[in-house]
């Protein structure tokens, strides 16, 4: 029955571990696209400057 037990533990660790390094990804994930939407307005408002960006057109 201790063994069935241990199993269970080393299961519920897998798990537990397995959901941090998820929310990890997910933060890192967000930290990205904040980057390049940062980025796109930067580029955008450096081309909007120059007249080289044109409304679609």
């Amino acid at each position: 029955m201790q063994t069935a037990s241990a199993f269970g533990f080393f299961g519920l660790f897998i798990y537990l571990g397995t959901l941090a390094i998820g929310i990890y990804c997910l933060i890192l994930f967000i930290k990205l696209a904040r980057r390049g939407i940062k980025a796109l307005d930067i580029y955008l408002n450096k081309h909007n400057d120059r007249g080289d960006y044109r409304d679609g057109m």
